[in-house]
């Protein structure tokens, strides 16, 4: 595979305006808005910009929650995204002059309120990143709940003493999620099914070149289940994944493990999760701000025909398609088919590929291409990929082509379906049908003038099933390495 090919498939995401409705949508964010439109002079908060304790029974109360300690917890979660989205200002924290002499500040309504309000679809997902960094960081945060002898009197955490590396924890969840993005957006991959627990703390702990894994790397894989479980479970509220979570029967006794399971319907107990496209959308967002290189079907809409033929060189079929498709409609006929067949041209390594995307872009084309195309009729690069598009369409008075043209376009072809990484089958196939056609084929095909002659005869000598056409390919490469 080409080292310069993009890190990961792109990905079709939806709209900016329906991705918006899902972020509004999110139960976390509308909670979140619901209070920072509660909140007001009389709101107290602490120095960390949280409720104080006496606030939250109105605090739940405002979001229709229970008032016992489980709508206190969700009304805190709530506040805790809404301040650090900008839905909420805190004003006068203790400390600063012109703060309560009791030790507390008060909050209002925060710019970002007005910006999911009357905003943009982009001014609501800036929010609702906000919002999901948020999350992440409570995601990824210890359970003190399970530490509870590493609170002193003072009510302060002793760190020192807690087994927790905060850089380790995040960097485990980005990796979770990137592995769950690159299972959705995979040809071949979970598309957007759910994927197992098990399988994706599985594709963190197990490593790629082990057998059967030990005991110990089974029990880690459990202990990241479990951790992974709490985690999707803060992470759904906010709209960023579907999760079924693992069924409370299931749980081990202490110090007992979880007996493995044993088919489909059983690993469903074990937890499920697939990421939403509002989830797509913001893992891509974080992976683009790590400087990963995630790309989306529309990133070349506006870019040249250069831009567009190599972008999609190593695309999926049908992202290349979806891509190409909306480079066209935003370029006028037959203009673009120009600029598409310019682009198309070069001897380089990369050449027989952009001729192949340019001549399936062209399939996409109607009549108004016609005159583009036969200006090209004469080109050595261009002229036979013209004639099989016009032939295609039944056009009238089209030249036959020169036979160094249409050896000149065989050896281009295989070369771009080799650098493709194509179906062998299929490319199988394509070189019988090339020689079946050709009486003397190799004779004539060693001269072909094209840099990717001697590379193309020498893979038609490994595909072709029968011997002795084989070794008449080998015997051709060598001729065309010794003219080079």
């Amino acid at each position: 595979m080409s080292g310069d090919r993009p890190t990961l498939p792109p990905v079709r995401l939806h709209s900016e305006a329906e991705l918006a409705r899902a972020a509004l949508a999110a139960p976390l964010l509308a909670r979140a808005v619901r209070l920072a439109r509660w909140a007001g002079p009389a709101t107290r908060v602490g120095a960390g910009g949280e409720l104080v304790e006496e606030q939250l029974p109105a605090a739940a109360e405002a979001l229709g929650l229970a008032s016992d300690d489980d709508g206190a917890a969700e009304a805190s979660e709530a506040w805790r995204v809404a301040v650090d989205a900008g839905l909420v200002e805190v004003q006068d924290p203790p400390g600063e002059e012109g703060a309560e002499e009791d030790g507390e500040g008060t909050a209002a309504a925060g710019e970002a309120l007005a910006q999911l309000t009357s905003g943009s679809p982009q001014d609501v997902l800036t929010v609702w990143l906000d919002a999901f960094d948020a999350v992440f960081a409570d995601a990824t945060a210890p359970v003190l709940d399970d530490f509870a002898d590493l609170i002193g009197e003072d009510g302060e955490v002793d760190f020192d003493r807690l087994d927790w590396d905060p850089q380790a924890e995040a960097d485990f969840l980005e990796g979770v999620l990137g592995n769950l993005y690159l299972l959705t957006v995979t040809e071949g991959g979970a598309g957007e099914g759910p994927v197992p627990l098990p399988a994706l703390a599985a594709s963190m702990i197990v490593p790629d070149d082990m057998g059967e894994p030990t005991d110990d790397v089974l029990e880690q894989v459990s202990d990241a289940m479990m951790r992974l479980d709490d985690q999707f479970r803060l992470l759904e509220p906010i709209g960023l994944v579907e999760y079924r979570p693992v069924d409370e029967a299931l749980m081990a006794e202490e110090g007992e493990e979880p007996a493995p399971p044993v088919d489909d319907e059983d690993v469903a107990r074990y937890g499920m999760v697939r990421l939403t496209p509002l989830g797509l959308y913001g893992v891509r967002a974080r992976m683009l701000e790590a400087g990963v290189e995630a790309p989306a079907v529309g990133d070349l809409v506006d870019k040249g025909a250069d831009a567009l033929l190599d972008g999609i060189a190593h695309y999926p079929e049908a992202a290349a398609r979806a891509e190409t498709e909306q480079w066209l409609a935003r370029h006028e006929m037959p203009g673009a088919v120009r600029e598409l067949l310019a682009a198309a041209r070069g001897t380089d390594d990369r050449g027989p590929l952009r001729r192949l995307h340019c001549q399936q872009a062209l399939a996409l084309t109607g009549p108004e291409a016609e005159p583009a195309l036969r200006e090209v009729l004469d080109d050595a690069e261009l002229g036979g990929l013209a004639r099989v598009w016009l032939a295609e369409r039944g056009a009238q008075d089209v030249p036959a082509p020169p036979e160094a043209m249409v050896f000149w376009l065989a050896v281009d072809t295989i070369a771009a379906q080799l650098e493709v990484d194509g179906d062998l089958e299929e490319l199988q196939g394509l070189v019988e049908g090339l020689i079946g056609q050709h009486s003397g084929f190799f004779d004539a095909a060693w001269r072909v003038e094209h840099p990717a002659t001697a590379d193309v005869l020498e893979a038609m000598g490994r595909l072709h099933p029968d011997k002795k056409v084989a070794k008449e390919a080998r015997k051709a490469a060598f001729k065309a390495r010794s003219r080079a």
